[in-house]
Formats: C-alpha cells, structure tokens, sequence
C-alpha cells in the first residue's frame, strides 16, 4: 500500500517553546521537535515540514498569517494527503474557524493541535497531541474532509471548537456537535458526523475584512460603552454577545442604537453568551426587537466562528451586505446546527 504523505505546517505556539535565561516561554526552531519527538521517524507515512516566515505566540495571530498558512496548504495541496497544523491554544479556535471558511470544496484533513506544555517538558502532552494528529491526517481508513482540532484524544470540528481552560490538558471542547473522533487504543471514526466529501475543484479565499468588533452585554452596560463601540470609525459589522437564547435589554436607548447602526449598513449578528444552546430569535420578548430592527440570530455558531465568518465574508462580498448577511443566516460549513 502507498505510504500517505502528511505536510506538518509550523505556526509556534507553547508546543514549541522553551524557556529563556528569565524564565519566559519563546518559540524556537521546527527542527527542534523531531528531537522532542523521535518517534517520529519511525511513523509509517511520510512527514514534510515548513515553517512560517516568523513563529509567534498565538496571541500574535492575525488574518494576515491566517492567510500565510492557507497559502501553503494551497501551494501543496496536491503533493500531500493531509496537513497538520502546530498552533499556541491561545487562538486555535479562531484560525480553525477562519480556515474553515478559507477553503471551499476542502477534500482532505488540515487538523490543527498545540499542546498545554511545552515539548520539552517531562509531562508535556504535546507528544501525544501530534502524532495521533498525523496519524488522523495520514489514515487510509477514512478521508475527512474538513479543518479539525486535536487536543486530549478527541477530533473535534474546527469551527464548532472553543478553548476552555488554559491549565488542564483537556483545553478544548465542542458544546454544540459531537467530537468527530476519540483516540484511545484505537482511533474511533464517527464518519455520519463529517461533512460530505466535494464534488467541485478547491476554492482558497483569501480577503479579510478585519473593521468588525465585539459587543458583549452584561447587567449595567450603558450607552456609552454601546455607542463607542457602534461609532467605531469605519465599522461594517458589529457580533454581539448576547444573554441565553439570544435575549439582550429592552431599553429604549439600546434598541434605538443598534438600530441606528443597522440603518448606518452595519452588520449585527447575534450571539449567545452560553457555550451550549442556541439563538432564538422571538422565543422571548427580549428578543423581539433585536428581530423587528434586523438584527441576524447566529444559532449555535461559536463567538469564534461568528467573528471569523465575518471577516470571511465581508472580506469576499465587499459590496453586497445584503449577500453577506444571507450568508451569516446559513451554516456554509458545519457551524451552524440547521
């Protein structure tokens, strides 16, 4: 059987760091890893790797590396059978979720994992974390056609992924879809969860709209904070995070803001501040305006996904709101529970 060939794409993150006379974390060179890892070399497919022009802290990380990352994927797209992406926790579910919306008509598995401990560390899980990543990357079993997240045993969708804890090795969790894998002696498939496989030829995008902001509500916001936030210069879309099923005040000063703002071409999508459940649009009173004034219910879509998919689209569609916000409605690749 032809060995499968997997492309390791190296972004830094805490999986590659080590620590400095001070004491502080920094990100060093890729080739360090196969020395953390040398059961590496004895993997049964074939590894390539590359490395960002400029390793960071995924802290760091912005839609212009997001685009770094999808521009190499799409450069070996045809060469390699999956792709690993090593990524800081910090982010990871942003740039899933952004390189979800990047690649149209993805066929084969981009799995992105990190660890909570650097590699070097005795106890670092970071070990475990890439090879079962390459593993999942490389299998003959089945072909996964999506931009996943592996951290402590499970293969999660990317853009269904949220980072939870930032001590414990099981740092990410998916509330709204189940895992598509679990790891344990074996590698468990669930293949009726993952997206069906294409038909059309890959689309890479590649246009980020980054004028976008996030509006969280809690009791006591006033009109300040909303309108400072909602007079941002230049503006195009605004994703609030809002109360239970998508409930927010009912003051006549907060409704008549968002409402100003829709009329001024401003986006507004409407996220719940619940990791679990979803928007609702009128399931209750303190939802009825928010609908009545044009604002878009999100459904289950994480604050991660909701951000990227913004920027995604009024990135491709700069001239047509009225497409971007259709779009927003609709799950374009599985982030949405319809």
């Amino acid at each position: 059987m032809k060995q499968n060939k997997v492309l390791i794409v190296y972004t830094g993150g805490t999986i590659g760091m080590v620590r400095d006379e001070n004491g502080s974390l920094h990100p060093f060179a890729l080739d360090r890893i196969y020395d953390a890892v040398p059961l590496l070399k004895r993997c049964q497919y074939d590894i390539d790797s590359v490395t960002l022009d400029s390793i960071i802290d995924s802290s760091c990380m912005t839609p212009a590396q997001w685009v770094k990352i999808a521009e190499i994927i799409e450069r070996e797209y045809d060469r390699y059978d999956g792709f690993v992406v090593l990524h800081g926790t910090d982010t990871m579910a942003y740039t899933a979720s952004a390189l979800s919306f990047m690649f149209k008509n993805l066929a084969k598995p981009i799995v992105l994992t990190g660890s909570q401990l650097p590699l070097g560390m005795l106890r670092s899980d970071g070990r475990e974390n890439i090879i079962c990543a390459l593993e999942i990357a490389s299998t003959h079993i089945v072909t996964i056609p999506e931009v996943c997240i592996f951290f402590d045993s499970h293969l999660y969708r990317g853009n269904r992924s949220t980072k939870i804890n930032a001590e414990n090795f099981d740092a990410f969790e998916s509330y709204n879809y189940p895992p598509l894998a679990k790891s344990g002696i074996n590698i468990t498939f669930k293949e009726r969860l993952f997206l069906p496989m294409p038909t059309e030829p890959l689309q890479v995008r590649k246009r980020f709209d980054t004028r976008v902001a996030i509006l969280k509500l809690f009791p006591g916001i006033g009109p300040d904070v909303v309108n400072a936030v909602l007079h941002t210069p230049e503006l195009q879309g605004v994703v609030i995070e809002t109360y239970g099923s998508g409930n927010a005040p009912t003051d006549e000063w907060f409704i008549s803001a968002l409402d100003d703002a829709i009329r001024r071409g401003i986006i507004v999508l409407n996220v719940t501040q619940c990791k679990a459940g979803s928007v609702k649009m009128r399931q209750y009173a303190a939802s009825c305006d928010l609908d009545r004034i044009g604002v878009i219910g999100a459904g289950d879509i994480t604050i991660e996904a909701a951000i990227a998919k913004m920027m995604c689209l009024l990135g491709e569609y700069p001239n047509d709101k009225e497409h971007v916000k259709l779009r927003l409605s609709q799950s374009l690749r599985g982030e949405i529970t319809e």
